[in-house]
C-alpha cells in the first residue's frame, strides 16, 4: 500500500504577475475577499528573516516529529515556491531547524509553513527566508518516513493542494485555490483600495457611522435609555 507514503513530482503551474500583484496586498484583505474562510488557524508565528511572503505551494505531509519527507520536498521545490508541510500540528519535536531552512535558503525557496514545531530560533530569525510555524522545541526530528509529496494535505485547519497560492505574514497565513487565484487578487486590490478610503476618512474625521446604528436596528436590537 502506497497511500502514506508516496510522491507526486508532477509540475505545478507558476504564474508569476500574479504573484508580483499579491505581494503588494495585506494578508487581512487576501482573506476578507474569501468570505474570510481561506485564513489558517491562529497561533501561526513568524520566525525568518522575511515577513512577507507569496509563492505557490508544495505540498508534503509529514509524520508527527520526522522530517525525511520534507527534507526531499525541499530538494524537489523551486525558487520562490512555499513548502507547506502538515506536521500534524504536532509540538513535542521540531520537524526543521537551521540546517533544513539554512538549505532552503540557498535553494531560492520563499518559506516554510509548518503546522508543528520548529527549532534554532536565533539564526532562523537571520534567515532571508519566510517561516511560519505553530511552535517552538529544542527536540530534534527522525528520518525515516512515512509521508507524502505532492498531495492534497491539511494545514492549520485549511486544504491545501499543490499549486494553490500561499499569502503569509505577520498577521498568519491564507491558502487562495488556484483556481480562483486571479479572481481572488482582483478583488482583493479592490478592496485594498477600499480600506485605503476608509483610513484617510477616519484620519479626516470622516468615517460614516450611521451603518453601526442601521445594522443594529435591523437585527432588532432593543436600545434603552
Amino acid at each position: 500500500m502506497t497511500v502514506g507514503f508516496r510522491i507526486s513530482e508532477r509540475d505545478i503551474s507558476r504564474d508569476q504577475a500574479l504573484l508580483s500583484r499579491a505581494a503588494a496586498l495585506p494578508v487581512a484583505n487576501i482573506g476578507d475577499v474569501m468570505n474570510r474562510m481561506q485564513a489558517m488557524r491562529g497561533g501561526f508565528r513568524a520566525f525568518g528573516a522575511r515577513r512577507a511572503v507569496v509563492g505557490h505551494a508544495v505540498t508534503v505531509r509529514v509524520r508527527a516529529g520526522d522530517n525525511l519527507l520534507l527534507h526531499r520536498a525541499i530538494d524537489l521545490a523551486q525558487p520562490g515556491d512555499v513548502v507547506v508541510c502538515d506536521g500534524g500540528g504536532d509540538l513535542s519535536i521540531a520537524v526543521a531547524g537551521d540546517l533544513m531552512i539554512g538549505h532552503a535558503v540557498r535553494r531560492g525557496i520563499a518559506a516554510l509553513i509548518v503546522d508543528g514545531a520548529v527549532r534554532d530560533i536565533e539564526p532562523l530569525s537571520r534567515m532571508e527566508i519566510g517561516v511560519w510555524a505553530r511552535g517552538i522545541t529544542p527536540a530534534g526530528p527522525y528520518k525515516d518516513g512515512p509521508g507524502e509529496i505532492g498531495h492534497t494535505i491539511a494545514c492549520g485547519g485549511q486544504v491545501v493542494m499543490p499549486g494553490d497560492l500561499i499569502a503569509a505574514d505577520e498577521d498568519g497565513v491564507v491558502v487562495i485555490p488556484a483556481a480562483q487565484a486571479a479572481a481572488v487578487i482582483a478583488a482583493a486590490e479592490a478592496h485594498a483600495a477600499k480600506e485605503a478610503d476608509t483610513t484617510a476618512a477616519i484620519a479626516g474625521a470622516g468615517w460614516d457611522r450611521a451603518w453601526v446604528e442601521e445594522s443594529l436596528a435591523a437585527k432588532g436590537c432593543e436600545v434603552t435609555r
